[in-house]
């Protein structure tokens, strides 16, 4: 059902257009003057604009201009006596669609009503593509690929996201920079019902307020120095899909209280606009900020980090699932190879000891960085230590581990590092289990599994 505005002095006109065109199913709005049309033009949103030509005060020719500027989009059909084609000729020049000459038969508008409707979705259309093609050529940011991880500690997650994607719930995803947050966000997004609409995402923590809410929410043309044309915000270009707010803890109580209002009421305004916009998105979110002690400590609304956190999901740091490292390396060189040194296919053992052993403070997207950096470097077909990043040839120094000279196959040299690191959290910890474990970032059961293992005491 669409919404069509008559605007006509003449109220045997406006009585007869409501009545045909009411009978196609669609909402008439009503105005007997041009002053009244353009008030009901700010207050809805309106598809299709139907304008007397000659009416006192503000005429069919200021309308047309009005309602270009206010949607470019609205196709508009000028009302015109006998006699007055030529007139009717001119103001199509200025953008209405159509002219409906009077006296006029049901069948020729609902003609042209119909006509003006199908040009009104094409317009929106393509206004909708030009937008998600800005969208998509702002966003500089690569994905790494498909959520990737073996390791115990990354089960759960997998479990929650195939139980939380198929709903509409709201999801928090915590977890230090670098951990994968937006890639657990698109796999909750490519496993639910909303997979086949956009996946839109916005970097809270990158913009200013204003930016931001002229990023989340659109602005209409001449809303601030620089708006030159309507823009649609992130909240509209995920109508139907998910949208990803990212660095959600840096967001301004101000701008809390307006993403509040939006997530209980599914609607919001543009900048500088007038009219509501209503939406369906699923949102999910994403910090690296605890929020339960933002809230404690005043910095974040509690309402709306209830809001927020109705599925958690808190993503580990790579230090706590070293079991992965491999398995990721294997796949950041499937992935980045071909584009930056093609005869490289693998890793060789020490190479891959000295991944192992690292903190990756920066996580995954610093071994994906390493990674690519390393094959800048190697020569041959394979990664040496020779290519790897300074950090890490320096860090398995610092650390007091030393490598096995003698073993070499990499199943005996991570069992020769794994006791090192153990011993030396041991000592680090005064031999406290609980402490050890606590570094080493595994439960005290696996711990003690490892003492034994390694006649520890």
């Amino acid at each position: 059902m669409a919404t069509v505005l008559v605007i006509d002095d003449n109220e045997t006109i406006r009585v007869g257009l409501k009545q045909v065109i009411g009978k196609m199913h669609h909402k008439v709005l009503i105005a007997a003057s041009g002053a009244q049309g353009l008030e009901q033009l700010k207050s809805a949103e309106v598809d299709f604009v139907v304008t007397d030509l000659k009416m006192e005060g503000i005429g069919g020719v200021e309308v047309l201009e009005a309602v270009a500027e206010h949607d470019p989009d609205c196709p508009t059909m000028i009302i015109t006596a006998f006699g007055t084609v030529e007139t009717a000729v001119e103001a199509m020049k200025l953008g209405a669609f159509d002219f409906l000459q009077k006296p006029f038969t049901p069948e020729v508008v609902r003609l042209k009503v119909q006509r003006a409707l199908e040009l009104r979705a094409e317009r929106k259309a393509r206004r909708r593509l030009e937008s998600e093609n800005d969208y998509l050529r702002a966003e500089t940011k690569q994905r790494v690929g498909d959520l990737v991880g073996d390791a115990a500690a990354m089960a759960p997650i997998f479990r929650v996201i195939g139980k939380v994607a198929p709903t509409n719930s709201s999801v928090l995803i915590q977890g230090e920079s670098g951990t994968g947050k937006e890639l657990v966000a698109h796999a909750i997004h490519q496993g639910s019902r909303r997979a086949e609409n956009p996946f839109i995402k916005v970097n809270c923590g990158a913009l200013t307020d204003s930016l931001l809410e002229s990023e989340l929410f659109g602005h209409e043309k001449g809303a601030f120095t620089g708006a030159v044309k309507r823009r649609l915000g992130r909240f509209e270009l995920a109508d139907g899909g998910t949208l990803l707010l990212d660095e959600v803890g840096e967001v301004s109580p101000a701008m809390q209280l307006k993403l509040l209002r939006v997530l209980q009421e599914r609607e919001f305004e543009r900048v500088g606009g007038e009219r509501t916009i209503h939406v369906d998105v699923r949102l999910i979110s994403a910090t690296n900020k605890d929020l339960a002690e933002e809230v404690r400590q005043g910095r974040f609304r509690e309402d709306l980090y209830y809001r927020l956190h109705v599925i958690p999901i808190i993503v580990p740091p790579l230090r706590e699932r070293r079991d992965d490292i491999a398995l990721l390396t294997k796949h950041f060189i499937h992935k980045l190879a071909p584009h930056t040194n093609p005869q490289v296919s693998g890793i060789d053992d020490e190479a891959l000891a000295r991944l192992m052993t690292y903190g990756w403070p920066g996580n995954v997207r610093e071994l994906e960085n390493a990674i690519e950096q390393a094959l800048v470097f190697a020569d041959g077909n394979s990664i040496g230590v020779d290519a790897l990043p300074q950090q890490l040839v320096g860090d398995a120094r610092r650390s007091g581990l030393t490598l096995p000279k003698e073993q070499t196959s990499l199943p005996e040299i991570l069992e020769d590092l794994e006791r090192q690191l153990i011993v030396k959290a041991f000592k680090e910890a005064n031999g406290v289990k609980t402490e050890t474990a606590r570094k080493l970032g595994i439960k005290t059961s696996a711990l003690y599994y490892k003492l034994e293992k390694y006649g520890i005491s």
